[in-house]
Formats: structure tokens, sequence, C-alpha cells
């Protein structure tokens, strides 16, 4: 099995946003096409569009773990609050091993101003890459 980790960093090396080099390494296993995965994780980098919010590798953990062990239900209250226990215990274990949740912080630990990212920014794809493997 190629490693998800690896393949995280090489996406986000070449030029993906943190959210798309995440989200693409585990599209096959999760029976999405690249371009797919690519298109749809795209707006959430940078924090959200460069809003500088959530951490565009910690949402793509999000949606590898909805499309893993989401719920799809509306009535289904049990699995609504197990999947979202999930989403917060992946939540504690990124801010747990990075410092932070939101991509401004993130920078700010990383001593990065708000307009560039740098090598800190694939260290965190390589984080979230890493939880989705351990925990998913």
């Amino acid at each position: 099995m190629e490693n998800k980790v690896e393949k995280a960093g090489e996406l986000f090396h070449c030029g993906y946003n943190c959210a798309q080099a995440v989200f693409a390494a585990f599209a096959p296993e999760l029976g999405i096409d690249s371009e797919t995965a690519l298109k749809l994780s795209s707006s959430f980098g940078g924090g959200m569009g460069q809003l500088r919010e959530v951490c565009g590798a910690l949402s793509a953990l999000f949606m590898v773990a909805g499309i893993k062990h989401g719920y799809a239900l509306p009535d289904d209250p049990d699995a609504k609050k197990e999947h979202y226990a999930l989403v917060r215990e992946l939540a504690e274990e990124f801010k747990a091993r990075n410092g932070a949740i939101l991509c401004r912080e993130l920078l700010a630990l990383q001593g990065k101003t708000e307009s560039g990212h740098g090598k800190g920014c694939e260290d965190l794809v390589r984080s979230a890459a890493a939880i989705a493997v351990e925990k998913l």
C-alpha cells in the first residue's frame, strides 16, 4: 500500500494546497477519482479560501473521516453524535501535535506571515495524513 503521508507531502510539494494534498492522498481508497478529490477539497486551502480559519489539512482529515465513518441519514442522532465525537477527537489530536487548529495561529507558531506558507505547512499536511492513517 502506498504511504499516504509521503503521498500527501509530495502533492503539497507539487503545488496543491494543504487540503488537496491530504484529501487526494486518500482518494483511491475512498473510491474517489483524483480530479474530483482535488476539486472538492480546493476551497479549503489556506484555512478556507485563504481566510486563515480552520487549517485546510485538518479540514481534509475531517473529509476523509466523513467518507469513511460519516452518517447519511438525517434521523440517526446516535450516528451523528458518534461522528461528531470522532471529529472532535481528530481535532484534539491535531492540536496536540501541532499547537493549534486555526491556520492563522499555526502560521504564527511557524513564524510566518498571513500572506505565505512554508515548509511548516508541509509538516501540517503530513501530520493530518498521519492522523488519518493512525485513527481512521
